[in-house]
């Protein structure tokens, strides 16, 4: 459940998304990804698992992220599975605005850390990420914080080939 004081910026305010935002978030999944990886966004943003959070500008959404939390062993983990941003509104701070309230949210729930990837050329959002306290993480630091269960990981956060995995802590 979104908790009070999520909304971070009265231009952009975040709210949980509701079936009525299903076909915007579509919309935008289909302008940010590839049409392979659009079709696991949308399946995931549909998906009951997890919380999606949108932002929007004079009552239309223009951006989305996906949160899950998973355990491996007996910690709680969290993780944005998707953030994308309409065109016509990018580079305006809504991933920022996005990314944050999802921090604000998973941390208020007692995740331990919250994950994040990317493709390893997108930049952009590598940049937002880092800007907002995420660092890079590769398989010795993930291997040092999961043991053996590194690949359920990766399983549990969909990481596909050519992303980079980031962490906030």
């Amino acid at each position: 459940m979104l908790r009070r004081g999520v909304v971070l910026s009265s231009e952009f305010p975040v709210r949980l998304a509701k079936p009525t935002d299903a076909k915007r978030l579509r919309e935008i999944a289909a302008q940010s990804f590839s049409r392979f990886m659009g079709f696991f966004a949308v399946h995931s943003l549909l998906s009951e698992k997890g919380n999606v959070f949108v932002s929007e500008a004079h009552g239309t959404v223009v951006g989305f992220a996906k949160l899950i939390e998973f355990n491996v062993g007996i910690e709680r983990f969290g993780c944005i599975l998707w953030i994308a941003v309409h065109p016509d509104f990018r580079r305006k701070g809504v991933a920022s605005i996005l990314t944050n309230a999802s921090i604000h949210q998973l941390k208020g729930d007692g995740v331990k850390a919250v994950f994040a990837s990317t493709q390893r050329r997108n930049i952009g959002a590598q940049n937002v990420l880092y800007q907002i306290g995420f660092r890079r993480v590769g398989f010795v630091d993930l291997w040092r914080i999961f043991k053996g269960r590194v690949f359920q990981f990766y399983r549990d956060i969909w990481l596909a080939p050519g992303e980079v995995v980031l962490m906030h802590d």
